[in-house]
């Protein structure tokens, strides 16, 4: 993560959930600067080892894998790094600042996803050291935006202080509308961009990238991935 002078800035896009290695190389040719491979069984995304390690290899170098868990353990997460070849942990869950401090001794960059409507709440940003932080709606019965839509400039109290990736409810026709409600550093969708659970609507995805584009403003930019 770096910094730079004060520019005209667009925010970065992870694709989440990918469950297959052509959407995932699709979606980096499309633009993606991350993508997610997601670690938690009741998700219809869920990935095995395999799965993950095939996707993640048939990205890019300069592509980050994030991994995405919900209240697993510190050896739990690494054996996924180091089997899968994950670049990065997105901490989805109840996690503790001693986990993310865990985590960083690795090496590992960490995402702690904090919640408008959830717990850990936005105002927990302080409580934890984190190289970024998802911020989003937590209404749903899973972890995770579960296209549900929510006021997104809530999260802009913590997008002046740290470096966000704004999630939750984003599809291509209101991510430019809560870009400009947050500010945030980076953008994540998943459901937004699909045909079914799982399954990638690269017509969707390319559209969520053209209204991203469409979206700068200044700011000290902050890159995440």
């Amino acid at each position: 993560m770096d910094s730079s002078p004060i520019e005209r800035y667009k925010p970065q896009v992870k694709i989440c959930g990918l469950t297959s290695p052509a959407a995932a190389a699709a979606c980096a040719d499309l633009g993606a600067e991350a993508i997610g491979c997601v670690f938690f069984p009741k998700s219809p995304r869920h990935l095995t080892e395999q799965q993950a390690k095939e996707i993640c290899s048939a990205l890019p170098t300069e592509i980050k894998k994030v991994g995405v868990f919900v209240n697993e353990t510190c050896s739990y997460i690494m054996r996924k790094v180091e089997r899968c070849g994950l670049t990065d942990v997105q901490l989805h869950g109840r996690e503790s600042p001693e986990l993310v401090q865990e985590i960083l001794n690795e090496n590992i960059p960490v995402i702690k996803a904090l919640f408008a409507a959830g717990v850990p709440p936005l105002s927990d940003a302080q409580k934890y050291r984190a190289s970024a932080f998802l911020v989003e709606c937590g209404r749903g019965v899973l972890p995770g935006g579960n296209a549900v839509t929510w006021d997104w400039q809530l999260a802009r109290k913590v997008s002046k202080t740290y470096p966000v990736i704004l999630a939750g409810g984003l599809s291509p026709d209101n991510v430019s509308q809560a870009i400009a409600a947050c500010r945030p550093a980076a953008v994540d969708v998943s459901s937004g961009v699909e045909k079914a659970p799982g399954i990638k609507d690269l017509t969707k995805v390319k559209a969520f990238f053209e209204a991203v584009s469409g979206c700068s403003f200044e700011k000290h930019s902050t890159r995440i991935f």
